[in-house]
């Protein structure tokens, strides 16, 4: 498995990811999946400042993550939420925490502080990844 910067050739593939999620579950928080060229668009946008990796396997992506802003105001400037997708044969294979290991080193490096991720539950799989890279559940959001 490698782990690289996502690029916009890569929408296709991870809308495919993406996509199931969003239709046949509430954890992406969105109602209809994105086109492939709004996800180029968001791979590009959110690479203007913030990381987005991918993980692959020759040609087949695994899985992806990525940052973006916490909050708008100036004090959270150094905090980002993160959000990370494995495709369905992936899971449970370390892909995420690989991702999630990179993502958080690059975050690191950048001078970010704290990381954040909204999780829907019930969702016992997102909730161990977190848990298993490091997060903690400061309280739940009814």
């Amino acid at each position: 498995m490698k782990i690289r910067v996502a690029e916009t050739a890569d929408a296709a593939a991870i809308q495919t990811i993406y996509a199931p999620i969003v239709r046949e579950t509430a954890i992406s928080f969105e109602d209809e999946p994105p086109i492939v060229a709004e996800m180029a668009r968001r791979i590009q946008d959110t690479l203007a400042v913030y990381p987005y990796l991918v993980a692959e396997d020759g040609d087949h992506l695994l899985g992806y993550v990525y940052a973006s802003p916490h909050r708008a105001r100036a004090a959270y400037r150094w905090s980002v939420d993160v959000t990370a997708y494995v495709t369905e044969g992936a899971r449970r294979g370390g892909v995420g925490r690989a991702l999630y290991g990179a993502l958080l080193e690059i975050l690191t490096r950048q001078g970010f502080h704290s990381a954040y991720a909204g999780i829907a539950l019930p969702n016992d799989a997102s909730v161990a990844l977190h848990e298993a890279v490091g997060f903690e559940a400061p309280g739940r959001l009814p």
